[in-house]
């Protein structure tokens, strides 16, 4: 696959939104159906007043397919469970090293649509990776985030009501990358992948999240207010 070419930013992502409070669930290393069906959850039960939230998490190993996934894209996936899901996108990896963030925000209520959602969450992690001076682009017809043609931060979404589920994984530490060869990643065959510690930035979560949640606040207008999760 050809290196990304810098695309011109995505209209709106420059503007400010009214700025509004959200929370932040910082859930730790967690396997992934029990999050994922925690996500389906609040989005059935949420109303026009429920705040936004975002959750933070590093998964389980985990390979996940998009709602038109084609299983033929998983290549080996050994000991690796494959769980067929109800997001956009085709296969991806999840596992440690990698930070997972899911936006639950009411689109309806930022007034904003669904491609400048993408491009939004594009922008904060190319804004976030600025942080460390790497240089970072989107790629015209393949959602995520991409350094010298290698894959970085992939984008898989789900939009319900108006309301966002499913978000953004973001490979942090080197070790988050090596599953990736079990597959298609993203359904492209040779697709390369890095995390940001190849590319001499931290290779700890924790380094990382409070840059990514500014950068995600400034696109969103959203204030963040950290609370522990609801028991499981």
């Amino acid at each position: 696959m050809s290196p990304a070419a810098p695309l011109p930013a995505c209209a709106g992502t420059g503007s400010k939104l009214e700025q509004r409070h959200a929370i932040v669930h910082d859930l730790g290393r967690q396997p992934y159906e029990p999050v994922w069906r925690a996500m389906q959850a609040f989005t059935d039960v949420r109303t026009d007043d429920s705040a936004d939230e975002l959750w933070l998490v590093e998964h389980e190993p985990v390979f996940t397919l998009g709602q038109a996934g084609k299983p033929e894209h998983v290549l080996v996936p050994g000991d690796i469970p494959v769980i067929h899901v109800d997001r956009g996108g085709q296969v991806t990896y999840h596992g440690p090293g990698q930070l997972v963030a899911y936006p639950l925000l009411d689109l309806k209520r930022l007034k904003i649509g669904v491609r400048d959602y993408v491009c939004r969450i594009e922008q904060a992690i190319i804004d976030t990776l600025d942080e460390w001076n790497i240089g970072a682009a989107r790629k015209d017809g393949a959602p995520g985030v991409y350094v010298n043609g290698a894959k970085i931060a992939s984008l898989g979404i789900r939009v319900r009501r108006g309301c966002t589920f499913h978000g953004l994984a973001f490979n942090i530490a080197g070790e988050s990358t090596a599953a990736f060869a079990r597959i298609n990643p993203c359904g492209y065959a040779g697709l390369q992948v890095v995390a940001l510690s190849d590319l001499g930035g931290p290779p700890s979560l924790d380094a990382v999240k409070p840059v990514l949640l500014e950068q995600l606040g400034r696109q969103f207008g959203l204030a963040w207010r950290h609370e522990a999760p609801p028991p499981a």
